[in-house]
């Protein structure tokens, strides 16, 4: 079907587009405007914005601490539309159906779930494919189980932690590669309660830099189009920054991409407690082109933490609102589930909303600091409309400081900040940024061959209701959403790696898994069969 979206102004920095014209859909793909023009389907776009779908980088929508945290807070979740009955997970509260809703309504069309632990994958696999309307993808979690840890104790070498990453890879159906506190949780399990970089696991004789440098070798070998996603070790503590910053020069150059920077941002001030340091990390990122990161912006309300950075979650559980909270100190990394509520009069909470807004507006590169909030630990990813809105526009952000306390103004520059991002660069990092960082070559721009993943909004000067509702999707060129509500359930499909490795590692790996759980690689597998007969997943290519 031929598809023609009508005078609507189309914003697409891949292609250098920004201006009124017309966008024409074959089936499910863009395509230049056909010589017999004569379309099957005509959308109005007159008075309003065109931009590729929306895609978000770092999301935690599901998984068990995600299940977990939907069981502790039920009463987070009251009045969410409810999902197909026949769905599996469709009458947990804020249910698959509804986190596919509320990106769609948004204009998001792809979502990665960055915390895949391959001990859990076929479940969290199950909650992903309960997520309609949009596509998925989710990174494998390394970096503190006993196999991999192991296997560089006794110095096996780079090719055999290069083959049971991506055994890993394979196995758990990742897009890409996660580490979280490298080494933190086996080393929690010995009772270290903190961790830094060049800390050691008592038991293995590894630092936390040896078992990064580990697995940026093996993610580089392996040609995983997403450079190594990084949790960094102290998150959330006074002087954090430095830990970024080392982390930052311990990559030499190559990729890497640093989750929820915000989070790391933080200085020591002379009196106590934290100061902005985002000005240091933007110059970090100016001075070191192989770095990206995705800011991890906080919001103002109730929220949950959710990791598996078990160190940190346990070092924070008394600071829980409401005071309830989960730790599990499973196999690998374990992690924990802690409610927090986020408040304005708070002059850490306000410091920290202003410190994220600080790192998107010093960023050196839209291409290179990514619009999250680490949902849901800084806060839902519903607030982008509005975060959006206060990168755009110095006045609201001035009201909003101006309700802030003193000690906003005192320990961080927003105040002096005068730059507000265009249409243009809000599409750089929300749309053509992410899909370049995850490799994904077919979306993240309007060009002719990408997917027909579009987002309609309606201009307004407001820019928190422009993007909280779009005016009308399009899901691989069908409309899935008119006027901020779903037009039904659509079946999205899940991305992921299948890199080769040695056949070898996959008899090792099943013997290690036999005497340790007694349950082999089967076990741990993600069969087909576990879907139906729909085909769920999608294989993107590797570099290499």
């Amino acid at each position: 079907m031929l598809t023609r979206i009508a005078g609507g102004r189309i914003i697409d920095p891949v292609s250098g587009r920004d201006g009124k014209a017309d966008l024409w859909i074959q089936d499910e793909r863009i395509v230049e405007k056909p010589v017999q023009a004569v379309a099957d389907t005509v959308i109005d776009a007159r008075g309003c914005v065109v931009m590729a779908g929306g895609i978000d980088v770092h999301s935690h929508i599901a998984g068990g601490n995600v299940t977990l945290a939907r069981l502790l807070l039920p009463e987070l979740h009251v009045s969410e539309t409810a999902g197909d009955p026949a769905l599996p997970f469709s009458t947990a509260r804020w249910s698959g159906f509804e986190t596919g809703r509320l990106y769609t309504r948004m204009g998001y069309t792809t979502v990665i779930e960055p915390a895949l632990a391959p001990s859990a994958a076929l479940a969290t696999h199950l909650e992903l494919d309960d997520i309609p309307l949009i596509d998925r993808g989710a990174l494998s979690v390394l970096g503190n189980d006993d196999q991999l840890l192991s296997l560089l104790r006794r110095k096996e070498g780079a090719q055999a932690v290069r083959d049971l990453t991506a055994l890993t890879l394979a196995t758990s159906r990742g897009l890409g590669v996660k580490v979280i506190n490298a080494g933190g949780a086996a080393a929690f399990k010995q009772n270290v309660r903190t961790f830094g970089l060049d800390d050691e696991v008592p038991s293995y004789g590894l630092t936390s830099r040896q078992i990064l440098t580990a697995l940026l070798d093996a993610t580089t070998a392996i040609g995983v189009p997403h450079p190594l996603h990084v949790h960094c070790n102290n998150l959330g503590l006074p002087g954090a920054v430095d830990t970024l910053i080392a982390t930052i020069k311990a990559a030499e150059g190559r990729p890497v991409h640093f989750a929820h920077a915000q989070f790391y941002s933080y200085g020591r001030h002379e009196s106590g407690g934290i100061v902005s340091a985002a000005a240091e990390v933007c110059a970090a990122l100016a001075a070191n082109p192989n770095a990206t990161i995705d800011v991890g912006q906080v919001v103002f309300g109730q929220t949950c933490t959710i990791s598996l950075d078990i160190l940190r979650q346990f070092s924070s559980r008394k600071a829980g609102r409401p005071r309830k909270w989960i730790l599990v100190d499973g196999d690998a990394e374990g992690g924990g589930i802690v409610p927090y509520r986020y408040r304005r009069n708070s002059g850490i909470n306000a410091l920290q909303f202003a410190i994220g807004l600080e790192l998107f507006l010093l960023s050196p590169d839209p291409w290179r600091v990514l619009l999250t909030t680490d949902h849901p630990n800084g806060g839902p990813f519903t607030a982008y409309p509005r975060l959006i809105h206060l990168l755009m526009d110095k006045a609201e952000r001035d009201r909003t400081l101006a309700s802030l306390p003193d000690i906003v103004r005192e320990r961080s520059g927003l105040a002096a900040i005068e730059r507000e991002y265009t249409l243009a660069e809000i599409a750089i990092m929300t749309r053509a940024a992410p899909a370049r960082l995850l490799g994904l070559a077919d979306r993240g721009h309007l060009k002719p061959g990408a997917r027909a993943d579009v987002a309609i909004y309606r201009e307004d000067a407001d820019r928190t209701a422009m993007f909280a509702s779009a005016e009308l999707v399009l899901k691989d060129g069908v409309v899935v959403l008119r006027q901020g509500e779903p037009l039904g359930w659509r079946a999205g499909r899940t991305l992921t790696l299948a890199p080769g490795f040695d056949p070898a590692m996959t008899r090792h790996a099943d013997r290690y898994l036999e005497e340790r759980f007694g349950a082999g690689l089967e076990s741990f597998a993600v069969p087909l069969e576990a879907f139906g007969e729909r085909d769920v997943f999608e294989v993107e290519p590797c570099l290499i």
